[in-house]
């Protein structure tokens, strides 16, 4: 979509995975998001840029009700999520990472990701109790397939490894992973570079990739500007809580108005 100095109003239709639109919030007198409207579109990755403090994390949380919204509405696939709990909408397939890794304690890297598989298990947990041959299958299956997750991201060799002994980069990854666990019908990123290293920023950027050829579209969160310009189809730009652009990386990179707010305050701070 190429922007426009207006950013004249998007139109909900079935094409949209996501619908945001005109989201407020304030805390005491001041208002942190200020009439956020965008679309997140099926099989892409939409990501959201801007500088510390401009909101994007506020608006990752009220998309999925952590906090309350003052005003606006929030469509996922259709459904208003007006008053549903944040399990409610994980449930739905709205699947979420936080910006600081969130580890299970006393868990392995392996352990850690099964949980995430552990949201669509189909068993009881009277069976599971009792541990029936059914139960038994689903659970081999979850492990296996966790194994093929930490082997997609080089953490194969920490899967027996506790989970919060993990590097921070690795810890993030791992977070990445148990959320793809959970089989997304939108999977939200909040910062997931945040700790990598060149090499494990370069493994993110193809997983996401491969989330993206797997039909399934994420929202990013993000500082690391060389990943966002190398993986997403649009990036929406927040400062102050409001939107002041949104087009392709392309655009984006040419917009005065973001080189101001965002992208030149990072040459200024790097200078």
């Amino acid at each position: 979509m190429a922007m426009t100095d207006g950013l004249a109003e998007i139109s909900t239709g079935p094409a949209s995975v996501l619908g945001v639109r005109h989201l407020e919030k304030s805390f005491g007198g001041l208002k942190a998001i200020n009439d956020v409207s965008f679309d997140v579109a099926p099989e892409s990755v939409t990501a959201m840029i801007g500088p510390n403090g401009a909101g994007k994390t506020t608006v990752f949380n009220l998309l999925t009700n952590i906090l309350a919204k003052d005003a606006g509405q929030v469509w996922f696939l259709g459904r208003d999520l007006a008053g549903m709990s944040a399990v409610k909408i994980a449930s739905l397939g709205l699947i979420r990472t936080f910006q600081a890794a969130r580890e299970f304690p006393g868990m392995t890297a392996i352990e850690n990701v099964m949980v995430g598989g552990h949201r669509l298990a189909s068993h009881s947990p009277a069976r599971e109790m009792l541990w029936l041959s059914a139960a038994r299958n689903e659970e081999r299956r979850i492990l296996r397939r966790a194994g093929e997750m930490l082997e997609l991201v080089g953490l194969a060799a920490f899967r027996d490894t506790h989970a919060t002994e993990l590097p921070m980069g690795a810890q993030k990854l791992l977070e990445v992973v148990r959320a793809l666990m959970a089989q997304p019908k939108l999977l939200c990123l909040d910062e997931p570079a945040a700790g990598l290293n060149d090499t494990e920023t370069a493994e993110l950027a193809n997983l996401l990739r491969a989330i993206r050829a797997l039909g399934i579209p994420v929202l990013l969160v993000e500082h690391n500007m060389s990943l966002v310009m190398n993986v997403a189809d649009e990036v929406v730009v927040i400062d102050s809580g409001a939107i002041i652009a949104r087009g392709t990386p392309a655009e984006i990179q040419k917009d005065s108005r973001v080189i101001e707010a965002y992208l030149g305050r990072e040459r200024d701070g790097a200078s």
